[in-house]
This record gives C-alpha cells, sequence and structure tokens, in this order.
C-alpha cells in the first residue's frame, strides 16, 4: 500500500477557517455538506421548536395564573375566618367584664382591660383588609406578573416566537455564511480525498506527500513568465521509481471549463514543476548513483486529475487525466530509481515541507 504523509491541503484549509470562525461541530466534509443541503430545512426546525416553546409558555402560565387566583381566595378566605374569629373571642372577653359596682381599683382594672380589649377589636376590625392583603401579597406580585406575561405572549405570540429564536437562528445564519465562503475549498477537499484513495492503493514503492509546499528564500525567475516564483503548494507528489509525479487535483464543473477567469491549471503546473526541479537541482545530497554516460536527472511528470468534467484538449508537458485513469497512467511508467534512491528523495522533500 502506498505510504501517505500529510492531510490533504483543502482539508486544513477548511479546518483553519472553522476554527477561526469559532465552528467546532463539523468533523467531515460530508458533514459540511449535509449542513448546507438541510439549511432551510433546519431554520425551519428552529422557528418550530421556539414555537413550541413559546405555545408551551404560555399553557404553562395559564395554568399557574388559574392555579395562584384559586390559592389566593383559599388565602384570603382563611385570614379573615381567622380574624373574625378573633374579634368573636374579643368581644366574649369584654362582655365578660363586672360591672362598675366593684372597688375603685378593680374599676380602674376592668376598665384598663376593657379599654385594651376594645383597641384590640376595633384595630382588627379597621385593619382586616391590610392583613388579607400582606397575608397574599407574594402571591399576588407572583400572579401580576405571571399574568402580564400570559396577556403579552397572548397578543404578541408571533413577535416573541422570532425573539426567541433569533439567537440560535443568526447562528445558523452566521455558520451558513462561513461554510458556504469555503465552498471551493470543500469540493476541492472531496476531489482531493478520491484521488489519494486511488493513489493509495499502489504498492509500498510509491511515496505520496499531500499538501506539499516550500518557500524560497531567494525567489526563482520564471522564464515563461518572466516573474519570481517565491512560493509554491503541490496537491500531491507522488515519489516513485519512475520518478516524481506533480499531481493537481481539479473538482471543476462543464462551466468551469470554459471559466475565462479561473487560472490556467496547466500554466498553474507548469510553474510549479519549474519550481520544483530548481529545489531538487539545487541538492547534491540526494544519493542518485553515477552513470558513465553523464549526471542523472530525476523525471518530474506533471498530472492534472479532474474530478467530473475533463477537457477534449491535450496539452504540452502536461497530462490531464480523469480519476478512474490515474492509476493505470502511473503504473505505466518503468523504473528508473532504485527503491534507496526513491526513499532518499521521498525523505528529503518530507524533511523541506515540515521545515516550511
Amino acid at each position: 500500500m502506498c505510504k501517505v504523509y500529510n492531510t490533504i491541503g483543502s482539508l486544513t484549509t477548511i479546518k483553519k477557517h472553522l476554527i477561526q470562525n469559532n465552528i467546532d461541530n463539523f468533523r467531515s466534509v460530508n458533514e459540511l455538506l449535509s449542513f448546507q443541503d438541510n439549511y432551510s430545512t433546519s431554520r425551519q426546525q428552529i422557528i418550530s421548536h421556539h414555537n413550541n416553546l413559546i405555545a408551551a409558555e404560555r399553557n404553562n402560565l395559564n395554568s399557574e395564573v388559574l392555579l395562584l387566583e384559586d390559592e389566593i381566595s383559599k388565602d384570603k378566605f382563611e385570614v379573615q375566618q381567622k380574624l373574625k374569629s378573633k374579634v368573636v373571642c374579643l368581644r366574649q372577653q369584654f362582655d365578660e367584664i363586672p360591672g362598675i359596682e366593684k372597688s375603685i381599683i378593680e374599676e380602674f382594672t376592668n376598665s384598663f382591660k376593657a379599654l385594651l380589649l376594645l383597641i384590640q377589636i376595633k384595630h382588627r376590625e379597621l385593619f382586616s383588609n391590610l392583613t388579607v392583603y400582606f397575608s397574599v401579597r407574594t402571591k399576588v406580585k407572583a400572579l401580576g406578573k405571571k399574568s402580564n406575561r400570559l396577556q403579552y405572549l397572548v397578543t404578541n405570540f408571533e413577535e416573541e416566537v422570532k425573539r426567541s429564536s433569533k439567537h440560535s437562528l443568526y447562528e445558523l445564519d452566521r455558520k451558513k455564511r462561513a461554510i458556504d465562503e469555503m465552498n471551493t475549498f470543500i469540493y476541492g477537499a472531496i476531489g482531493e480525498q478520491k484521488v489519494v484513495n486511488e493513489l493509495e492503493q499502489l504498492s509500498n514503492q510509491y511515496i505520496l506527500i499531500n499538501d506539499f509546499s516550500f518557500s524560497f528564500t531567494n525567489p526563482v525567475y520564471y522564464y515563461q513568465d518572466k516573474q519570481y516564483i517565491k512560493s509554491i503548494q503541490i496537491d500531491h507528489l507522488l515519489i516513485s521509481p519512475a520518478g516524481i509525479f506533480v499531481i493537481e487535483t481539479k473538482n471543476w464543473s462543464k462551466d468551469s471549463l470554459i471559466n475565462l477567469s479561473l487560472r490556467s491549471p496547466v500554466d498553474q503546473i507548469k510553474r510549479t514543476n519549474y519550481a520544483l526541479y530548481k529545489i531538487l537541482s539545487g541538492n547534491t545530497e540526494l544519493g542518485l548513483g553515477k552513470h558513465h554516460w553523464g549526471e542523472r536527472k530525476i523525471p518530474l511528470r506533471n498530472l492534472i486529475v479532474m474530478i467530473t468534467h475533463k477537457p477534449k484538449e491535450e496539452f504540452e508537458y502536461v497530462k490531464i487525466l480523469a480519476l478512474r485513469e490515474l492509476v493505470g497512467y502511473v503504473e505505466y511508467f518503468k523504473p528508473s530509481l532504485s527503491d534507496a534512491e526513491t526513499q532518499s528523495i521521498a525523505e528529503y522533500l518530507i524533511d523541506i515541507n515540515t521545515q516550511n
């Protein structure tokens, strides 16, 4: 089985973007696609959920208001009955006080008792309503709050559903925008993973480096574009006894193939090939065996793998392949490097990729 190093580049970019946007509840590209497909349904489910929550709150409040009203009525009745009983008892005590024919001291004492009893009776009669109020005021206050809330929900039900669901919908929409921004990378990741799955079928003589990148300390001048190359990024580098395959994956639609605003992948991979040639030719310690005819070179072949649609045209120095053609094409070439030389080249490229 082919030896594979590194995560595919598009997936790395997606993970970084999700972290930057504080999105951590997706574990695969398929989950992202599922989220996009089910976005409208998820939005409706949120609204429906909050509709049910507000309806449940309204129904519960209605039951609680009725229960509180009943409790307050019972509490008032009990307090009023206690007050009446106390007044009756006090009047009985007042009626039992002896007449004025007793001694002066007794008369004074009895008169004082009678006065106190009269005061207590009048106090209870005058402040009975206040006493009843204080006995139920906590429940009355709670009843007022619940009644106001209930009335608000009855008259503003839809508005309250919108308010309640606002944060959840905002989060859903925020995630949708962030994920939609990554559409190119999502479909790129799908394509790149399919390429990896195909190449994994190769024997362990093949070494695959995903998302190879390198930055030049001194930029390399590319004569064809008349521009300097500061860095390169390659979807897949396949190192084999037959040489190195520089592989770019494109998961493009038919419209993308004819879109003039998209950069030519042919130009891109030729530029990358030249930069990789400079990287390898600048290293004299790759362990390539000498040949009496002269200095050996490492074969570099450019492949563009199209996942869905493939152009009919052929291009110079670049082979365009459908996914199903990839493995057969790679295995077609005969070895020109030993296993040790292949390993040495792979180790060097892995090392400089890690450093960058």
